[in-house]
């Protein structure tokens, strides 16, 4: 596949900033690392990535496996920009990167108090750590509805009083190789000199069938003998029969009366129509959510087979490699933890600069 990057893993290039010549020289720490989505793009751009910081101790074991990083359970908050500092090496490029929490900023937060701190102080806290460290470059992805509240604006301030070089824009995931329909907000910032955005790439988009139709079929309950991910939820009588019924790309109005549940027979029942219903094989998917197992949840039914998309599937949409490491060997495999996992995670690539 080659050197491979996310919309995060983005644009150090333009001015004073070429991949070609900088890339073994960066060195980078990730906040608010996950499992490494982030972290995993960097590294495959050729970015030495040191150490990810985040507070979910199920996130230790496949940051570290998959990455060769040191993982810091410790809140961003917690942290000071002389801790940061001391893990890069003398004469480094230094890139802090990061994904703060975008629960605050996610369409669920129009009710929501922004004088709240505790909600939505942690973009903030990425902003401190900027003026403590002042790297030469700072990469941060979120949400796209983050540009209208005010801790990204706080957040950009801080950025200009540095005097950095920002570029920033809304991506759809899609337009950059990765095969699903998300949408995020970008921005890249530099010390260095002018920073761009990779454009997005002309033509044909990568789709379902690209990225999935490799693996081996299964049942729903099954799970792959040689890939433990690669694990299908079980479904109950009716809704395999629901999935028996579903076209690629359609909805459940093209199921018979007697399966439709009683919120699809109600009047609000059009809104529903994105849950309980298949991919499309030539299409890219839509958004992994943390929920992306459950066939009731969204479009996560298998585009051809009975079930809904196993973890390993998720985890491909959601451009991971093929053999990311979730859970230690031996561990059983949970579908809500490793759903949380893939459905919260930065997506690895691709979005080499250009």
């Amino acid at each position: 596949m080659g050197v491979q990057t996310s919309a995060l893993t983005n644009g150090f290039t333009a001015g004073t900033i070429q991949p070609g010549d900088f890339c073994m020289k960066i060195e980078a720490v990730d906040l608010f690392c996950g499992v490494g989505g982030l972290t995993c793009g960097l590294r495959q751009a050729g970015i030495a990535v040191l150490a990810g910081y985040d507070i979910d101790p199920a996130c230790t074991y496949p940051y570290e496996e998959n990455n060769k990083a040191s993982f810091q359970l410790k809140s961003v908050s917690e942290v000071t920009g002389e801790e940061i500092a001391k893990w890069y090496s003398p004469g480094a490029i230094r890139l802090l990167a990061g994904c703060a929490p975008c629960q605050p900023f996610s369409t669920l937060a129009n009710t929501r108090d922004e004088k709240d701190e505790a909600k939505w102080g942690l973009l903030g806290e990425f902003a401190r750590l900027v003026r403590e460290l002042k790297p030469e470059l700072v990469t941060m992805e979120n949400v796209p509805r983050v540009t209208n509240h005010a801790p990204y604006r706080q957040f950009l301030e801080t950025l200009r009083e540095l005097e950095y070089e920002v570029d920033a824009k809304r991506v759809r995931c899609a337009d950059y190789g990765i095969p699903q329909e998300r949408r995020r907000f970008v921005l890249v910032a530099s010390r260095m000199g002018p920073i761009k955005l990779r454009k997005p790439a002309e033509g044909e988009y990568r789709t379902v069938r690209d990225a999935i139709q490799h693996l081996p079929p299964l049942a729903a309950g099954e799970t792959d003998r040689n890939d433990r991910l690669h694990k299908a939820r079980s479904l109950t009588p009716i809704n395999l029969e629901r999935i028996r019924a579903s076209k690629p790309g359609g909805t459940w109005e093209d199921w018979p009366q007697e399966l439709r549940a009683p919120c699809h027979r109600a009047a609000t029942g059009a809104s529903f129509r994105s849950v309980y219903a298949r991919m499309t094989w030539d299409r890219p998917a839509p958004t992994m959510t943390t929920q992306c197992f459950n066939f009731g949840t969204g479009r996560f039914g298998h585009p051809e087979q009975d079930r809904a998309i196993s973890l390993r599937e998720a985890a491909i949409l959601q451009s991971f490699p093929d053999d990311y490491r979730f859970s230690r060997p031996g561990d059983k495999v949970f579908f809500s933890s490793v759903g949380r996992m893939v459905g919260n995670a930065v997506p690895p690539g691709p979005m080499l600069p250009t």
